[in-house]
């Protein structure tokens, strides 16, 4: 047996119950007086504000279930809204699966972030330290060692002043770079967005060529605690044997040049130059 219980709010007008019980609804009764109020107030009369309905529903356990949080449609009202039992189930059911999905999706989000993080890393680190670290080492020994040593010549001896005509190979490495980033960044396809990759490529290992060969290496400006990173202080070791000229020039490489050092046997040097530079820094400090 259910029992309804129905009120009705009115902005200014008046207030009504009604109690239903499930009885048959007597037959109208025209009144002449009531017909002839509402047409003439009806037009004034405004819809009312907010209904608001209290059900009362026995359950199978005899106890209705009270809700103390409003539904999702009570706007600003928050009664205490007495409401059967399996749906407060629901509801709860509802808010824990929401929660479960939102727990999901942000752990879900992190990680696909992360991957994406670290294919970018990779894939630049490919293109900057493998792609662009053999057409440098080429270039050196061919062209800088070669054709170009009447500028090059100036990087192998003492510098007088901030600059030297070595500098001049930055500035002639930066135009491809540029050309590159330009025409992919205005054009759209996969022929421009290739040209644009490759323009970033170029940009990001000049900046690190020159942080660390220039920084480092050559110490024309401070580049803080990197100096102290392992692989670093194997890289200007490594560069420092290309100056000293021990194995002929090797390693023509910067950032690979261990490797050039280990294919003419040059790891013994490389580590009592690591362990000369440990112990400079030791000094300095």
């Amino acid at each position: 047996m259910a029992a309804g219980l129905y009120a009705t709010v009115t902005p200014k007008t008046s207030r009504s119950l009604l109690f239903s019980h499930h009885r048959p609804n007597p037959a109208p009764v025209f009144n002449p007086l009531i017909h002839h109020q509402k047409i003439r107030y009806g037009a004034r009369r405004k819809t009312s504000l907010l209904s608001v309905c209290f059900v009362l529903e026995e359950n199978k356990l005899g106890e209705p279930r009270v809700v103390e949080e409003a539904s999702e449609d009570a706007g600003n009202i928050d009664p205490r809204i007495l409401i059967p039992s399996h749906v407060a189930e629901k509801l709860a059911r509802k808010r824990s699966e929401r929660f479960t999905y939102l727990v999901a999706a942000v752990m879900s989000s992190f990680g696909i972030t992360s991957m994406a993080v670290m294919a970018v890393y990779y894939r630049f680190s490919w293109q900057t330290e493998v792609g662009m670290e053999f057409w440098a080492r080429w270039a050196h020994r061919a062209l800088w060692h070669a054709s170009l040593w009447h500028m090059h010549e100036s990087h192998h001896r003492p510098r007088e002043g901030p600059f030297e005509l070595n500098d001049v190979f930055a500035i002639v490495n930066a135009v491809p770079a540029v050309a590159l980033l330009s025409y992919g960044f205005f054009n759209k396809g996969l022929v421009p967005g290739l040209c644009f990759g490759a323009g970033l490529g170029i940009t990001v290992f000049g900046m690190a060529y020159m942080f660390i060969h220039d920084g480092l290496v050559h110490k024309r400006f401070p580049v803080g605690p990197i100096a102290n990173v392992p692989y670093f202080r194997k890289v200007a070791a490594a560069h420092q044997l290309h100056h000293s000229e021990k194995f002929q020039g090797v390693p023509y490489g910067l950032f690979l040049g261990a490797k050039e050092l280990e294919e003419v046997g040059g790891l013994e040097e490389l580590e009592k130059e690591i362990n000369r530079r440990i112990k400079s820094s030791k000094k300095g400090s």
